[in-house]
């Protein structure tokens, strides 16, 4: 990844995420429907994740993020070699 771990956590913090941990999934891992009392940033590590969030599903690699709402009812299923990523929560 060509920004590191640190500048990364540094990044979310400035935009109001307190809490930032790595979290890890293994291959094809599948979180149903589900929310977040607070706004979550993910910022993909390794791997890949799928997002269905709105209606809309898409797959998001190493180096990609996606923010979901507080509140917002989404599902995620991890790629075949499963997926390292960043998280931010507000």
């Amino acid at each position: 990844m060509s920004a590191d771990l640190k500048s990364l956590e540094r990044q979310l913090q400035s935009e109001g995420f307190a809490h930032t941990y790595v979290w890890q999934d293994g291959p094809n891992a599948f979180y149903s429907d589900h929310t977040h009392a607070g706004e979550t940033a993910h910022i993909i590590l390794d791997g890949e994740m799928t997002l269905t969030h709105a209606g809309v599903t898409r797959t998001y690699a190493a180096e990609e993020r996606c923010d979901i709402p507080a509140g917002a009812v989404h599902s995620a299923r991890m790629g075949p070699r499963g997926c390292r990523y960043l998280i931010g929560e507000k």
